[in-house]
Formats: C-alpha cells, structure tokens, sequence
C-alpha cells in the first residue's frame, strides 16, 4: 500500500531486469551469461550491439532462441535451452570454455545469487536447506576469473527477506568478488566495503529502499 502523498511504485518485471542489464553491456564484451535469470538478458541486447556471448557448456558466439519450430536440440545453453550461433561462433569442449573462464579471458559475468555481502560476497550454489540439491555449476571458475562480476536478482526473497546483506550466511561462492547488483528495485555498485545506489525505480524513496535491504546503502543519486 503506499503511503498519502507518495509516488505509487512497482518492482520491474525480470524482462525489465534483463533489458537493464543489457543495456549496459559495452561494445566488443566477451560475456557470459549464468543459469536463470541472467539467460534473458541475451534476448534484451540493443540492436547493432556488437557483443559476443559465450555459455559456460561450450559455446562462444551464442545467439538469441531460435525461431518455433527450427529448434536444434543440440544446441543449448547453460540453462538447457535452445540457443542460435551467430555468424563466425565456435563451439569448444568443456575444457577450453573453462580455460577461458579461469584465464581472464570473460569481459563479464552476469550471474544470480541467494545472497550478496556488503563487500561483495557472492552466494550463489547452496542455500544449505535440507534436501536442496547444490549446484555450482561454473560460478566458481567465472568469479575467480571474469573481469568483471554483475548480479542479477530480486532484492528480496519469497517471504520479504533481504537478500543483500551485511554477511552472508549461505555457503560462499566468492569473496569480494561482486562488482554491480541489479534488482527488480535498484542498481547498486559495490567497491571499498560499501553499497552505492546509481539507480532506483520510479517512484521509489531511498528510505524504502534501505528498509528493505540488509546493510547500509550509501546514496549516489543524491535523493
């Protein structure tokens, strides 16, 4: 409900999330692309855009979902769906995608997460819950050597928790390894320890946003 007086707001949908993110991937990036939400955000790529993804199963030069009916079922991302190859792709064994995982040869990751730390802890494969089924994937191997590390989650869980927190409390992924969030409610870099809010949707006090997060936020908006 919002409060008399206030500007109504809404969280954005995860195409809005995807089309943000997008948007701000710069020209000639070599990026990959996690499991998830973060598969979207190929679908949001601004036109002429020269940006080269790469899927941590082998492929570098991935393109957006194939048309209905011309489906190759050989063809398949991270996230087990069906993909395009773009003009000049490759498609490589398991070793070579990590070796460019691990070599510093990714300009960016973008990635989910259960929890992000205020220094940029990532926690993203275990939730520790009993009868979970653990998941790592290559997040390991991406946050050790992806250049750069961007978020991409709701900012609060099912049952109104923050996910942005003070101290992780699931099994880590990587230490200090965060360098931009993106959720449904604000876009917040972090560097030296601290939590600075660049974006937050319409409508949006920075008090409501710090209300719903689990560590301090510092304001670069100036708002």
């Amino acid at each position: 409900m919002t409060q008399a007086g206030a500007i109504p707001w809404r969280a954005q949908t995860r195409a809005e999330m995807a089309a943000r993110v997008a948007a701000d991937i710069p020209e000639g990036a070599y990026v990959n692309l996690g499991i998830g939400m973060p598969t979207l955000v190929s679908r949001h790529l601004p036109p002429g855009r020269d940006v080269i993804l790469h899927s941590e199963n082998g492929i570098v030069g991935m393109g957006p979902a194939p048309a209905s009916g011309v489906v190759d079922p050989s063809l398949v991302n991270a996230s087990k769906e069906p993909v395009t190859l773009l003009s000049g792709a490759s498609i490589t064994d398991h070793v070579t995608s990590f070796a460019m995982m691990r070599g510093g040869h990714i300009d960016l990751t973008v990635l989910g997460a259960f929890q992000v730390s205020r220094n940029g802890d990532l926690a993203n494969w275990d939730t520790g819950v009993a009868g979970s089924i653990p998941a790592v994937g290559g997040a390991m191997d991406l946050v050790a050597g992806a250049r750069r590390v961007h978020v991409l989650m709701e900012h609060r869980t099912r049952d109104g928790r923050p996910k942005i927190v003070e101290a992780c409390t699931y099994p880590l992924t990587g230490m200090g390894v965060v360098d931009r969030i993106y959720t449904d409610v604000a876009t917040i870099d972090v560097a030296d320890g601290a939590l600075r809010v660049i974006w937050i949707v319409d409508g949006l006090s920075f008090a409501a946003l710090q209300a719903m997060t689990g560590a301090p936020l510092d304001d670069a908006l100036g708002t």
